[in-house]
């Protein structure tokens, strides 16, 4: 097993705006570096997207390259707030929620 890497993530419901469904925004975190980030329209497959894209740098990180498009053993609940622990053969990564994840200001997301 190769030590785990420890990232963080930031999972929130995006401010109503001209369309008419709810969005996710999820970003992924290594120290002050903005990783990945992006939206979906359901948190479940926001995480989702959050532990692929942990599970694509942890696999770079250590030089290899991942066989499959697998997004690793995590609860499928939603889980904003909580630390999980991804896993995927002997890759390990830990999600911890960020400190300061708050939502964008209106203004910004139209920026």
């Amino acid at each position: 097993m190769i030590e785990p890497i420890d990232l963080s993530y930031a999972l929130f419901l995006l401010p109503a705006g001209r369309v008419a469904f709810r969005r996710w925004r999820w970003e992924l975190w290594h120290g002050p570096q903005l990783l990945a980030a992006g939206w979906r329209l359901n948190p479940v497959h926001a995480q989702r997207a959050l532990r692929m894209h942990a599970l694509r740098h942890a696999h770079r990180v250590h030089g290899l390259h991942p066989l499959h498009a697998d997004a690793g053993s995590a609860p499928e609940a939603v889980w904003p707030g909580l630390a999980i622990t991804v896993d995927s053969g002997d890759l390990r990564v830990r999600l911890t929620p960020r400190d300061d994840a708050e939502p964008p200001a209106r203004s910004e997301l139209s920026a």
